[in-house]
């Protein structure tokens, strides 16, 4: 059966038109024509006019409310898994604090000492876990509960999760190491199913609650301007990524709190953090745009791709890949392809939806590159923060640094969007999406060159470099402290800085990508494609368990870099076709129309009746 949304429910039937700024005219030559799906501006208008984004309704600060919380919750927890899990509790300590007396030392809080392999190999199955699950999500919020009431149920499962990691930090539980451990993976799967699962609804939940249109406006000082909702989109994106490393500054307060309090506590600050995510959500449930789950076209997608795949198939790989790359590869989709009555019974669908695919995927298999860039990312997320450990810390929490990245972020942020990209707009320079992620990936292989050159510095200053810590710690130990090269730790902060700015221009455009280039019924199911790729670049860390160890950080870090760049050409070549289809395929499925043979729309919410 179809099921309908409630009165309270508002269905988002407007379409996000994005209209390429340079537009070409395809009505009247003198470009009098009005634009499809605009209030009233002609061709002419949209070529000339500068473009602005448009105000954003207050239901998406709501959803970035919920964002921040999320965020910070995670973050705040999971930033200081390295030194919960690598280090073991420092003398005197039932909770993993740093004694009073050693605060101002090189003494580092920690926990359950299982050393820089096992908790590496933690962290990145915990990342890994958590960009799997979005699909869960999705495809439960597309079919069957919709967007909102998806983010709910999951809250509740990642408030569990929450609790229990404050079970596993107790002195009662980690003066029993298996214990501790054993709790800290259940909540490791808990949390990671539950925020996973939040993460894949998100990110379009707040596009939406955006049903502006392409329309004209004049400004106080009487510049008639486009107000755009690709520009919007992009702006609110960009708003939206502030939130979340905002969100993640919450693991400043976690750090300290580690280090003085002991990770009990640590954790239960970020728990309390999460109630508030549920009670967001009810505060603002009679004001959302909220998208009722409109029935899954997950399979039919599926069973397209089959059948245009089907007839290519070749032992000669050249051949196959010809024929995936031939004009008519679509074309034994398409019921227009048989002859009248011989349809096969299992292709539903019309020529129209065929061609949604078939943009849908060419769109998405931008996504593909992304695990590279994630690779990078990685880095700063622990491997640096052990590098950090071996520096003079002058009683700053190793694991503090890594909060340069989100605050980097959050102040780079209103700079792209007030300044930068306005400016660049203003002289018609076109800073597409994919030269945006292209610049994103040689940033990201910039950090990691930065960080190769000072892990081979440092290696040179002291002989408990290289993992000898893990080998032999009384000799890298003085009086309890671990052995430190003269380097202040603050000089580690140039990769997390410039990595950030690598993420405004490849991550964020990448949300922004991902929901534009979807069709309205999977949205959240294209959005869990797109995280998925963090899943594979932690895959591909499992793989590099054996070199992730300081002795082999150099060359890590280094190939990461040389890896990056290529990749990141790599990529700019196969997709710079893209971005002279930016209107055609940003209006892939945002029409009513629903793609099937025999549905028929209905009058009062716009879905299908099968």
């Amino acid at each position: 059966m179809t099921s309908y949304p409630s009165e309270k429910e508002k269905v988002d039937t407007h379409s996000t038109h994005s209209i390429d700024e340079k537009h070409h005219f395809h009505g009247a030559p003198d470009g009098s024509s009005i634009v499809e799906g605009s209030e009233g501006v002609t061709e002419h208008e949209l070529a000339t006019l500068r473009h602005v984004a448009d105000r954003l309704p207050y239901t998406s600060w709501l959803v970035v409310i919920v964002e921040f919380a999320e965020r910070w919750t995670y973050y705040g927890t999971t930033n200081i898994y390295n030194n919960y899990i690598q280090f073991r509790l420092p003398t005197g300590s039932n909770n993993g604090a740093v004694p009073a007396a050693a605060r101002g030392s090189n003494t580092v809080a920690g926990a359950l000492g299982q050393g820089q392999q096992k908790s590496f190999a933690l962290r990145t199955f915990n990342s890994f876990w958590v960009y799997v699950t979005p699909f869960v999500g999705g495809i439960l919020a597309d079919t069957l509960w919709g967007r909102y009431k998806t983010i709910m149920i999951f809250s509740i499962v990642c408030l569990i999760g929450h609790i229990i990691l404050v079970a596993s930090a107790t002195p009662a539980s980690l003066a029993h190491t298996d214990v501790a451990l054993g709790l800290l993976g259940l909540s490791i799967v808990i949390m990671g199913l539950g925020a996973g699962a939040i993460k894949a609804n998100v990110s379009p939940m707040i596009a939406e609650q955006y049903t502006g249109k392409l329309r004209k406006e004049t400004l106080s000082s009487g510049e008639v301007v486009i107000k755009s909702p690709t520009v919007t989109i992009q702006s609110m994106y960009l708003w939206f990524y502030a939130a979340i490393n905002l969100g993640s500054c919450g693991a400043i307060s976690a750090s300290f709190l580690a280090r003085d309090n002991g990770y009990w506590v640590a954790f239960l600050v970020p728990t309390c953090i999460f109630v508030l995510v549920p009670f967001v959500l009810l505060f603002g449930k009679k004001y959302y745009v909220v998208t009722p789950p409109r029935g899954s076209i997950l399979l039919e997608t599926f069973r397209v791709i089959g059948y245009a795949l089907a007839p290519r198939w070749s032992i000669n790989p050249l051949k196959t890949i010809r024929g995936i790359r031939a004009p008519d590869f679509w074309d034994p989709a398409k019921p227009s392809s048989y002859e009248e009555g011989k349809v096969p019974a299992k292709i539903t669908w019309d020529d129209e939806f065929v061609g949604e695919v078939g943009r849908t995927v060419n769109a998405c298999s931008v996504f593909l590159f992304f695990p590279v860039f994630w690779l990078c990312y990685s880095q700063i997320d622990g491997n640096l923060g052990t590098v950090a450990a071996g520096m003079t810390l002058d009683g700053t929490p190793n694991d503090l640094i890594q909060n340069l990245n989100p605050i980097s972020i959050i102040i780079m942020i209103p700079i792209f969007d007030r300044l930068i990209y306005p400016f660049l707009r203003s002289r018609n320079i076109n800073f597409s999406p994919i030269k945006r992620i292209y610049a994103g990936f040689l940033v990201a292989g910039l950090a990691m060159v930065y960080a190769s050159v000072l892990e081979s510095y440092q290696n040179k200053l002291t002989p408990c470099r290289g993992g000898e810590f893990d080998k032999q710690p009384a000799a890298c130990e003085v009086d309890g402290e671990h052995a430190a090269t003269p380097l202040n730790v603050w000089i580690v902060s140039g990769p997390y800085i410039m990595v950030g700015m690598a993420e405004i221009f490849a991550s964020i455009t990448s949300l922004e990508y991902a929901f534009t280039k979807a069709p309205k019924r999977m949205k959240s199911v294209v959005m869990a494609f797109s995280q998925f790729q963090t899943a594979l670049s932690s895959a591909l860390n499992f793989a590099l368990v054996a070199v992730n160890v300081e002795q082999k950080f150099v060359w890590l870090f280094g190939s990461f870099a040389v890896t990056s760049w290529i990749v990141g050409t790599i990529f700019f070549l196969t997709f710079r076709n893209l971005d002279r289809r930016e209107a055609e395929l940003n209006s892939i499925g945002q029409g009513d129309r629903h793609g099937f043979q025999g549905e028929t729309p209905d009058a009062t919410t716009g879905m299908s009746k099968v």
